[in-house]
């Protein structure tokens, strides 16, 4: 066979998807041929494909060296650049290709990629736009397009360019992926649904998918899906690639923890629904509705929230599971749902709240939710205000753990943060935050510490953990569960989510 034949063989086994014969053949023309441009050229794009980028950049300046004038050469040499991260170097071998041949849709649309790395978005733009209305039916340049959109945030338009790549491309799980994302952003909680479903069909132990399923099934109202979904995500593993060694108060934590499922001959195995009722009914509802109503600013504060059965199972639950995963500086653990925080009894709880107190969390479905578990005497969370429109914080650990009744509950002010603030300044930066209560007068009130209370408050008000002092032992340490409700909204008046 002749190596005309051979390429033209190694390009139709290319085009269809056989990357294998694709290899084959130009590997043939090259065993004959070395320096062989067309071979060097396509085999190159399809090292690209694979992912092998040195490969790719070796044979495609081989390519390059013979045919130094080929635009089409130096846009797969760019793409390849792009790939290994060389980004500067590959927008300017991009640029080369559209100045020898400026009607280039595929060459756009990798300098759009490139420049979306170089983070320089509106330029990104520019080369997209080009892209598509020459090729209207690109797929991948609409999907890149929403990607410059989106990090423009021009979220909406960043939907619709996602949307005309997946009618496009319906069976491509990256443009799905994508599109989920924004639905989720603009709280279009059915079509992210749909889209990061589609998604994981392909990508059946994708933990990215499905976590961000998972919250969307959260929001959507459908939390016993969701609490299924987080914990698939914590069985697979793999969430935390840090290697720093473990603090003290984790190790600690730990051992204690060990030592206690050892003691009690406990499995581990907690947090089942219940049959009969978790959220205590006998609180006088309208009472406490009547407070959240006419309260400025809105915090209530309700005693004996869960049923004695629900209290203790969820201690069982918290003592018990292997959960306590992400650890904080000041002294405390968190357990967050994607890495286990994720027993249907939490469902069951959250969704019994929305259901009792129906005057207070409104058409608000859960968003978010996690355990805080403290040192004896270690500092809490610091002040801040939260990404939602209701929070609920309440604590577990018995009574008779804590030093002082009067203290180790909640700080909240009476001012909460400005709209406009992102969500960096108003969860982390607390010197903005402190300077912003000092010059607004801002009044605190402490909530104290008891067992099974909870304070239910607008979770644009900041707060934070009052001073701790716990007895020493595993079972005294303080156990809080936050649960938020609902979208921030923007100083525009919208629900968003920093």
């Amino acid at each position: 066979m002749g190596l005309e034949q051979l390429l033209h063989q190694g390009l139709a086994a290319q085009q269809r998807g056989d990357q294998a014969e694709a290899e084959r053949c130009y590997l043939d023309v090259l065993a004959l041929a070395p320096h062989e441009p067309n071979a060097n050229h396509l085999l190159g794009v399809l090292r690209c494909q694979q992912g092998k980028s040195t490969e790719a950049l070796d044979l495609l300046g081989k390519a390059l060296a013979a045919v130094p004038q080929s635009p089409e050469i130096h846009a797969h040499y760019g793409a390849a650049l792009h790939s290994a991260g060389h980004h500067e170097e590959a927008l300017a071998s991009l640029d080369r290709a559209l100045t020898l041949a400026p009607g280039q849709a595929e060459a756009l649309n990798s300098r759009g990629m490139v420049l979306t790395a170089l983070r320089r978005p509106e330029e990104a733009l520019l080369s997209l736009d080009q892209a598509v209305a020459l090729a209207p039916a690109y797929a991948e340049a609409w999907n890149n397009r929403g990607i410059a959109l989106r990090d423009l945030a021009r979220v909406e338009e960043s939907r619709g360019s996602f949307a005309r790549a997946a009618a496009l491309h319906p069976n491509h799980p990256h443009i799905h992926f994508n599109l989920g994302l924004v639905c989720r952003i603009v709280g279009k909680l059915a079509e992210a649904a749909e889209a990061f479903e589609k998604c994981l069909k392909t990508f059946p132990d994708d933990r990215a998918v499905q976590n961000n399923l998972a919250l969307v099934l959260c929001e959507a109202g459908r939390t016993a899906e969701a609490m299924t979904l987080f914990k698939r995500h914590a069985a697979l593993g793999g969430g935390d690639s840090n290697s720093a060694p473990e603090p003290d108060h984790k190790r600690k934590h730990d051992r204690e923890q060990n030592a206690y499922i050892t003691q009690t001959g406990l499995s581990g195995e907690a947090g089942a629904r219940l049959s009969g009722p978790a959220v205590n009914p006998d609180n006088d509802i309208a009472a406490i509705a009547y407070r959240w109503r006419t309260s400025s600013p809105q915090v209530v504060v309700i005693d004996n929230l869960l049923l004695p059965a629900a209290l203790e199972a969820l201690r069982q639950f918290c003592w018990q599971s292997p959960v306590w995963k992400k650890s904080y500086h000041e002294g405390y653990l968190g357990a967050l749902p994607e890495e286990g925080f994720a027993a249907p009894l939490l469902a069951q709880i959250a969704d019994e709240l929305r259901e009792t107190y129906g005057a207070i969390f409104g058409a608000h479905c859960l968003r978010y939710f996690w355990g805080f578990k403290c040192d004896s005497r270690l500092k809490g969370v610091n002040i801040h205000a939260d990404f939602a429109a209701v929070n609920v914080n309440f604590w577990i650990t018995p009574d008779e753990a804590n030093l002082n009744p009067g203290s180790g509950g909640l700080i909240n002010w009476d001012k909460a943060a400005p709209l406009d603030w992102d969500f960096t300044t108003y969860n982390n930066d607390e010197g903005a935050i402190r300077a912003f209560l000092a010059e607004s007068g801002a009044r605190s009130q402490t909530v104290p510490y008891r067992a099974n209370r909870a304070v239910i408050f607008d979770s644009d008000l900041f707060h934070q953990t009052d001073e701790i002092a716990f007895r020493e032992g595993y079972t005294n340490r303080r156990i809080n569960v936050t649960m938020l409700y609902g979208r921030r909204r923007s100083h525009e008046g919208t629900p968003f989510k920093a």
